[in-house]
């Protein structure tokens, strides 16, 4: 569940609303153990992805860094690489 939270500070384009709400989304899912609330709990389920979305989004706006922005796509492709490396058998998946 939690590998499909990646770093989102220091890309250019920087990270979008979206890919924060998708992370904030799998860290919920995480802490409450749901992949998806029941009716009861639906409203506070979404709260919190809503309110982890905003601290996340104000926190990676606030952080400074000297670094050279990082590629997308170069960072994808080195990600698929340590997965083919680490799981031969998923190659090409």
């Amino acid at each position: 569940m939690c590998r499909n939270i990646r770093p989102l500070f220091n890309f250019d384009p920087p990270a979008t609303d979206e890919e924060i709400r998708a992370a904030s989304l799998q860290f919920v899912r995480k802490i409450s153990g749901f992949n998806q609330p029941s009716k009861t709990n639906e409203r506070s389920f979404t709260a919190a992805v809503d309110e982890i979305a905003h601290a996340s989004a104000s926190f990676l706006r606030s952080l400074e860094t000297n670094a050279k922005p990082k590629n997308r796509e170069r960072e994808a492709a080195l990600r698929k690489a340590r997965g083919a490396e680490r799981f031969p058998s998923r190659a090409g998946f």
